[in-house]
């Protein structure tokens, strides 16, 4: 555990978590990492993603799913549903500078959560409200999830091959952008906020943020009007020319990128390749690059194809596994993970944080909590008394499980 003792760029900064899955408890992380008090406030049982562990490892008490996306948070585990939990939730938003949700649509509001319910209590406060396709219109009751919004977007027919069933990304994408969105959006409201002294609701939907990340795939269909149109190889973009993609060699894969084709001929002996004009040919002959190169490449090693393309300046690069990427010398300078001790889970060794600054680096001062770990702590923060907070456990409105 981090015992940096610097100031952080969020010291001082209180942020509401009322949000499940990914996309939420992963923005909310990165406000967490950057100094701001997280408090996590999630149902007496524990939060959904507690529930469900992705590639099935659960963890001793606190599953790698809910591990990795809630770093740097103190619980509140709390029945909203209850008439008890209003007056808590009140003195919470009091004192807090942002609300972030991403409840189902009407949910808030039938929980004294919505924006307009939140601003009168706090006018200053920033409220995030995160959906799968915005607040109204003909998808609304959708579920925003990860693969339908890659489905949806369009993105999964910009690579593979005709014929083939399109393939999804090996993440997931949506949440993640989406994530890092509503991450961008709280900070520049708070940087308003500090300069106007008003609060606002910042909206983000999982499908706009797949269609805006697509701004130059989808400009070349809506302004260029060139259609996705996937070949008989893999090529690895449909508006990118070829050979764009993952080739095979004779003991893994290589990526190549943007080859200038006269100098990939010449340097695995296609001699049809030297007289071709890559801004021509590379979209003329594209399964036939694709193809004469992929025949080529399996008859040597990554590392000597590696060392050819280098030579003469080719885009190439290896295809990883997780298990090369934590021990990529380039991973290991930049000290991409962090690891630190966790108290129910034992060493824990994740990726950690992608920015720096000059001052006030993100740091995990604490790992994912237990249900509810700090919800005597955060009540007592709040100036409710120790008889009522007993009151409260006894009649199950809040819960504190102990490590």
């Amino acid at each position: 555990m981090s015992t940096q003792e610097s100031p952080r760029m969020l010291d001082g900064i209180r942020v509401i978590d009322c949000s499940v899955a990914m996309a939420g408890p992963f923005a909310a992380q990165r406000l967490g990492d950057l100094g701001a008090d997280v408090i996590k406030v999630e149902p007496t049982s524990g939060e959904w993603q507690r529930h469900a562990a992705a590639g099935g490892v659960p963890g001793n008490r606190i599953n790698v799913s809910f591990l990795s996306l809630n770093r740097n948070k103190r619980s509140l585990a709390i029945d909203l549903k209850s008439d008890a939990a209003a007056d808590v939730m009140r003195r919470l938003i009091e004192s807090s500078d942002i609300f972030l949700q991403n409840y189902r649509p009407g949910v808030a509001a039938r929980l004294g959560l919505d924006y307009d319910t939140v601003r009168a209590i706090n006018p200053r406060i920033i409220y995030v409200s995160i959906s799968g396709y915005g607040d109204d219109g003909p998808y609304v009751n959708w579920p925003g999830q990860d693969l339908l919004l890659q489905a949806l977007s369009g993105a999964m027919f910009s690579s593979g091959r005709e014929g083939e069933p399109p393939r999804a990304a090996g993440q997931f994408l949506v949440d993640s952008i989406t994530a890092n969105t509503a991450f961008e959006g709280a900070l520049v409201a708070l940087f308003h906020r500090e300069r106007t002294g008003e609060g606002q609701c910042v909206k983000v939907n999982m499908l706009d943020v797949i269609t805006s990340q697509q701004m130059q795939e989808l400009s070349v269909f809506t302004v260029g009007g060139v259609k996705q149109q996937r070949g008989k190889e893999p090529n690895a973009h449909v508006y990118i020319r070829a050979p764009y993609g993952t080739f095979e060699t004779s003991d893994g894969y290589i990526a190549l990128a943007f080859a200038h084709l006269p100098d990939l001929g010449r340097t695995i002996g296609e001699p049809s390749f030297v007289e071709m004009v890559d801004e021509v040919h590379g979209w003329t002959h594209r399964d036939e690059l694709f193809a004469k190169t992929a025949a080529r490449l399996v008859n040597k090693t990554s590392a000597e194809w590696l060392a050819a393309f280098a030579d003469v300046g080719i885009w190439s690069a290896p295809v990883y596994t997780y298990e090369d990427l934590v021990d990529d010398p380039q991973i290991k300078h930049n000290g991409s993970f962090v690891e630190y001790e966790h108290p129910t889970e034992g060493h824990i060794k994740t990726p950690g944080f992608p920015y720096t600054f000059s001052a006030g680096n993100p740091a995990v001062r604490m790992g994912a909590p237990v249900v509810g770990q700090h919800t005597t702590e955060i009540l007592a923060e709040l100036g409710i008394p120790g008889a009522e907070i007993n009151e409260l456990m006894t009649s199950g409105v809040i819960v504190e499980e102990h490590v």
